[in-house]
């Protein structure tokens, strides 16, 4: 199966997985709204956990600027939703078996460990704006910061206005005090 190499303004692949729950899920079903597909190795490992319990962790932000986000792997639904449960994610994961909607977006590629090599899913993620068209890529992606990082990208190309990150409110004295 060959792996397209997709450059930013191209139309999105479109594609139809099947979720956690089984149900069909359509890139078509989100036109007029932004989306964010991000793939992953396999569910229950460390770094995909951390990546999808970050972007459950700032759903709302996602939500707020009209998009949605979209995890894909090679995992059956059943692992989807074992995946879901034990993690508490609200994000929709989708099964993509036969990797084809992987391979379209260019994820499925050689990889290497322990010193042997295989075809594998590389960690990467697409924003798609609300016409279809890819507008923002990591071809490599760090789980650790990375839905801060595509949620910082996804306002400015969105217009939004960005909310400053999350800090610890300095407690003050009523003013009669001071």
């Amino acid at each position: 199966m060959a792996t397209m190499k997709l450059k930013v303004g191209e139309k999105a692949p479109e594609f139809c997985l099947p979720d956690q729950d089984d149900k069909p899920v359509c890139l078509k079903d989100f036109a007029g709204h932004w989306v964010v597909v991000y793939f992953y190795p396999k569910d229950q490992t460390p770094g995909c956990t951390k990546e999808a319990c970050e972007f459950t962790e700032r759903l709302g932000d996602f939500t707020n600027m009209d998009a949605t986000v979209l995890g894909v792997s090679t995992d059956s639904a059943a692992s989807h939703r074992k995946f879901a449960a034990k993690n508490k994610l609200a994000i929709e994961l989708l099964s993509d078996a036969k990797h084809e909607t992987i391979a379209a977006y260019g994820a499925w590629q050689p990889k290497k460990f322990m010193g042997r090599e295989f075809l594998g899913t590389v960690r990467s993620t697409f924003i798609i704006d609300p016409k279809g068209r890819i507008v923002h890529i990591w071809p490599s992606v760090n789980p650790w910061g990375h839905a801060g990082e595509v949620r910082k990208k996804l306002a400015e190309l969105s217009g939004e206005e960005q909310k400053p990150e999350p800090q610890e409110k300095e407690i003050l004295p009523p003013p009669s005090l001071i």
